[in-house]
């Protein structure tokens, strides 16, 4: 899987690009953990979500946020690195302009900047959040959700609890026009460890079951 540098808004974004044959295959981005805790694109949930939209015939590009890894630039709250997704998504877009499907997946911090950009960007089509962080942010900004997902979180997650995320996913269930899905894992803490394969065969059954609806 080549890796790649990009153009960010405050220099040059570290990825790893892995493309698929077919010229029109959707697309995947998928975005890590929080910069300052110590997330990165090789993250093992990121890392499996990445090969697993591969499998199921996605282009998929995985990248670091501002300041990590060969990536240029400083932690930025949250503002930059939405800026960054956004940098990876027209930089993925443009390598594969045939594709028809766009989504995006994301770890915890990634999950919050993946659910923004959902805001700025009407051709995502569907979104996968693991662990979102209701319990650090403000996730109000999703009015209304422009589009269907899947949430998951595991039930013995001490970084972010069950009872937030269910409060998160109660106010989308008030939303009309979309469905989201959520799963809570049993057994699985913040790292999935145990509860990575569950997590897993969630991911890949959802988004199959979304893709075989959407090609009907």
């Amino acid at each position: 899987m080549p890796e790649v540098i990009f153009p960010g808004p405050d220099g040059r974004l570290e990825g790893r690009y892995h493309p698929q044959k077919e010229k029109d295959a959707p697309i995947a981005i998928i975005l890590h953990p929080h910069p300052e805790h110590g997330g990165t694109m090789n993250n093992k949930v990121v890392h499996n979500l990445h090969y697993t939209f591969h499998k199921m015939g996605f282009t998929c590009l995985r990248f670091n946020f501002r300041g990590v890894g060969r990536s240029q630039g400083e932690y930025d709250q949250g503002v930059g690195e939405l800026s960054d997704a956004a940098s990876a998504l027209d930089y993925l877009q443009a390598m594969n302009p045939n594709a028809k499907h766009c989504w995006v997946a994301g770890f915890q911090f990634g999950a919050w900047i993946g659910m923004q950009l959902l805001m700025r960007r009407p051709e995502i089509s569907g979104f996968i959040s693991v662990s979102p962080p209701a319990n650090w942010y403000d996730f109000s900004f999703l009015a209304p959700c422009p589009s269907s997902g899947l949430i998951v979180n595991g039930s013995d997650d001490k970084v972010v609890p069950t009872a937030p995320v269910a409060d998160l996913v109660d106010k989308l269930h008030q939303q009309k026009g979309i469905t989201i899905t959520h799963e809570v894992i049993e057994g699985a803490n913040h790292f999935y460890n145990p509860g990575m394969e569950a997590l897993m065969e969630l991911v890949d059954g959802y988004v199959r079951r979304r893709m075989t609806e959407s090609s009907r």
